[in-house]
């Protein structure tokens, strides 16, 4: 069994947002999916990333091409080609899965749970970013079955410009924004933040004293992860454990190498490592199980398309330092280029998948249909944010 195509397909899901997938197939017929999908308008550098591993990869067995996607942090090509070397890892292991008849999640050993607890990240849905409108969505979702709900809604924050009144205005919007959640959601349910970087430590320490009323269930990345900022993030994290807050982060994180810092240093307690440029399902796994020795908690980021989310399911079932999953919500496009069945979400939870592989593929012609489109809008655009 060879490697013979790499066909990479960027997809348009709505003005904010593209998704970018790479299917594998092999010289006897089989095929699997992985996928890449970044912020920012990146497909153009990702296609020609793919034609540049295609050819790396062409005419390899699986095991021989696997130990050529170990991602770096260090590597030339960062993020952009971090992701297609784990999309790649994701659909090799995806073959590997179809090929045995056993579902992905048994390559790497028995699941230790049957069902999986997620959150709605209700972000980029908010289209009406008013508290309102960010109520609305939470509502709309736990009629779904959601029992956990995310936001980001800092837009246009950033902790040096605080003097500016205008800046000061969106951070109360802000705050009025999660606590309108809060209310819409009720007294049990989860609420996470998500901060993208926009806080030093006093802004950091002043956004957790005027949510306490929402009793956050995490804050997400409020401070940069940078290794300059460690200090601050331990003093943070310190901060917001005696607040009954767990501090989330690490979603831009490379492998085991690119968390083995704030791990080691206890700075988070839970790391969000991203199955698309943490190195596919072996990557994300190495990642989850270095957590475990370290008594911290794992969640994968995960605000993208279908083939991410039902890979970190299967990963998500065979660690036992698992959270919470995230699941993004961004309009319809998500079922409609599926093929095979989604789990059902039943009291929060979805079940682990069980057909062989991956347990779905993708409409190719659907996926044509859509060709990407530059975002607009994009949250974090800034570049002083990371």
């Amino acid at each position: 069994m060879k490697i013979q195509t790499l066909t990479p397909y960027a997809v348009n899901v709505s003005e904010k947002t593209n998704w970018f997938f790479l299917k594998i197939e092999t010289d006897d017929g089989l095929a699997g999916w992985g996928e890449a999908s970044l912020s920012g308008g990146w497909e153009e550098n990702q296609i020609l990333n793919c034609r540049r591993l295609a050819a790396n990869l062409a005419g390899l067995t699986i095991d021989a091409a696997l130990p050529q996607l170990t991602v770096y942090p260090h590597a030339v090509g960062g993020l952009v080609w971090n992701s297609i070397l784990s999309a790649a890892e994701m659909a090799l292991m995806d073959i590997k899965a179809r090929a045995a008849g056993v579902p992905l999640h048994r390559l790497f050993g028995a699941p230790l749970r049957d069902k999986i607890r997620v959150y709605g990240n209700i972000n980029r849905a908010a289209t009406d970013r008013s508290p309102a409108g960010f109520a609305a969505l939470a509502r709309d979702r736990a009629a779904q079955g959601y029992t956990a709900f995310k936001l980001a809604p800092f837009d246009g924050v950033f902790w040096a410009d605080m003097g500016d009144a205008e800046v000061r205005k969106k951070y109360r919007h802000a705050l009025d924004c999660i606590l309108a959640v809060r209310d819409a959601a009720g007294p049990d349910a989860g609420v996470l933040v998500d901060c993208h970087w926009r806080f030093d430590e006093p802004t950091a320490l002043q956004l957790l004293r005027d949510l306490a009323p929402a009793k956050l269930f995490w804050g997400e990345c409020l401070t940069s992860e940078r290794a300059e900022h460690h200090p601050v993030l331990d003093r943070v994290r310190r901060a917001a454990a005696d607040m009954g807050v767990l501090i989330a982060g690490g979603e831009r994180q490379i492998g085991v190498l690119g968390f083995e810092p704030l791990l080691r240093a206890k700075l988070l307690d839970v790391v969000m490592p991203d199955i698309k440029y943490t190195g596919g399902y072996s990557g994300m796994l190495a990642v989850a199980n270095r957590a475990h020795e370290f008594g911290v908690k794992f969640s994968p980021h995960n605000p993208t398309g279908p083939v991410c989310n039902m890979g970190s399911l299967h990963v998500c079932s065979l660690v036992p330092n698992f959270l919470i999953l995230e699941r993004q919500s961004e309009g319809s496009f998500y079922d409609e280029i599926m093929i095979g069945d989604h789990p059902k979400l039943v009291d929060g939870c979805y079940a682990v998948p069980q057909t062989p592989g991956l347990g779905i593929t993708l409409n190719e012609d659907v996926l044509k249909a859509h060709p990407p489109v530059k975002p607009k809008g994009e949250s974090t655009a800034d570049p002083r944010l990371g």
